[in-house]
């Protein structure tokens, strides 16, 4: 059973009991959803759909509306901002895949193991977040300030977004998720989290003190 089907089965239990389903599950499931659409869906979509429209020259919005155990049904719109039509709508757009270089096999360096540092972000309320682990302090810092706000941006390392949807095929497990099905790349130095985090500071026009210690 998949985390998804326990997660359905977990909030119709609760129905059947009379009790509510608390938002974090809601979140949960919401979250679960996309990810399927996302991975599963719109590669499907984009090797059908896509081809089959492009003798259309005008613009156009479909809807895929979806209800369990009934039809699909499909509608089309001319109106493109989506916003206005569909107040909560969420674009699913996965990220293009990086291609990385493969050298081969190496063979490890025997080199000095450089101290260990850490992060220390002071925010401009004067809230102070120091993990354990500067990668740690790197996500926390980033999802502070908004992962809404910090994407737009664009910041990459390795090529890699350093907020992205999906999950990189050579760095995935330097990528921690976090809310609304965000992964964070953390695959860098503390130096360069430092560089990162003093970028969107700056960017972002946010008076905030990065310190390695």
């Amino acid at each position: 059973m998949s985390r998804l089907s326990k997660l359905y089965q977990t909030m119709d239990n609760l129905k059947d009991l009379g009790l509510s389903i608390n938002e974090y599950l809601i979140q949960e499931a919401n979250e679960l959803e996309e990810e399927i659409i996302k991975k599963e869906i719109l590669p499907v979509l984009s090797k059908t759909i896509e081809p089959a429209l492009q003798p259309v020259q005008r613009e156009l919005l479909l809807v895929v509306d979806y209800v369990p155990g009934k039809p699909l049904s499909v509608r089309l719109s001319r109106k493109r901002n989506i916003d206005n039509i569909l107040t909560d709508a969420v674009e699913i757009k996965p990220d293009p895949i990086v291609a990385h270089r493969s050298n081969g096999p190496q063979k490890a360096k025997k080199e000095d193991i450089a101290p260990k540092t850490l992060l220390r972000v002071t925010m401009p309320d004067g809230t102070v977040l120091e993990k354990a682990k500067a990668k740690d302090t790197f996500v926390a810092v980033i999802c502070r300030i908004g992962i809404e706000r910090v994407r737009p941006l664009g910041l990459k390392f390795c090529k890699v977004p350093i907020i992205s949807n999906i999950r990189d095929a050579k760095y995935g497990k330097a990528q921690v998720p976090v809310d609304g099905g965000w992964l964070i790349l953390t695959h860098s130095s503390t130096n360069d989290k430092k560089k990162q985090l003093d970028k969107i500071a700056k960017a972002l026009k946010i008076r905030m003190k990065v310190e390695i210690v």
